[in-house]
């Protein structure tokens, strides 16, 4: 009788520890993005704009919205392409390229909005194992054989001669939340952005934890004249030379007969 006194107090125990946690279902947060416009055209006169981007988080607890513990990375990623890092170093008086690397597959620009500063978000190894940032992007050296601390030095020269391009920026406080679920991100584009499709990014984190990942594709492209001349010299490449080198020339001895001297 007491052992059956017992077995029911415990089963009964058991079951209201349970309740709690079958009545409050647990939050599986998500994410989703919409740009502006998925295409933007540029003329010789670009000098930059701002994209805006909108997004919605997806079964968000409003407990934690409330108290602001949700954050917003956006990141608007150009194509990747080959490039090469050249030194230069003072021989006899006299500054030469003598060593250079080419990096594989690096984003041509990289521009980072965020709810608030970076070390406020999440610490450096989820931005690390996220390869979010521009100092966390993985640039990949065509010659794997190098020292590595060749290949250090000359990926730092990389990135700062990106920032001081301005192809790579940040914008701490560029994500603003217009409700609990919808927040509005703003990104820049340089004046010198590359034209390609470009891939806008958003991370969720929650407390400082990693949940999710979304994205969309921005295509940017040159339009007027000069989309005309862009598509010239790259689907007819020798002739759009030799018009070049006859245009040279022509402008050469117009030059000259116009300031010739009897």
């Amino acid at each position: 009788m007491r052992r059956h006194v017992l077995l029911s107090l415990l089963l009964t125990l058991t079951l209201l520890g349970g309740l709690p946690a079958n009545a409050q279902s647990p939050h599986v947060e998500g994410i989703q993005i919409g740009l502006s416009t998925d295409r933007v055209s540029i003329t010789a006169g670009f000098s930059g704009a701002d994209l805006t981007i909108f997004g919605s988080l997806e079964d968000a607890d409003p407990l934690f919205a409330r108290q602001g513990r949700y954050d917003v990375v956006v990141v608007l990623e150009g194509p990747g392409r080959p490039v090469m890092v050249r030194r230069k170093d003072r021989v006899l008086g006299i500054w030469m390229n003598l060593e250079s690397e080419t990096f594989e597959n690096v984003p041509v620009s990289y521009s980072v909005a965020t709810t608030r500063a970076t070390q406020d978000i999440t610490d450096p190894n989820s931005y690390k194992r996220l390869a979010l940032g521009a100092n966390n992007i993985y640039m990949r050296p065509a010659d794997t054989t190098e020292a590595p601390a060749t290949i250090q030095e000359f990926t730092a020269a990389l990135r700062q001669r990106k920032v001081a391009n301005g192809l790579y920026s940040e914008n701490p406080g560029g994500v603003e939340f217009l409700s609990q679920n919808l927040f509005r991100a703003t990104v820049r584009l340089a004046p010198n952005v590359p034209v390609g499709t470009h891939k806008a990014r958003a991370f969720l984190f929650k407390n400082g934890a990693f949940v999710k990942e979304t994205s969309a594709q921005l295509e940017i492209r040159k339009s007027g004249f000069e989309q005309t001349i862009f598509r010239f010299a790259h689907n007819h490449g020798p002739s759009y030379g030799l018009l070049c080198v006859l245009l040279a020339m022509a402008t050469g001895w117009l030059g000259r007969m116009v300031f010739k001297r009897d």
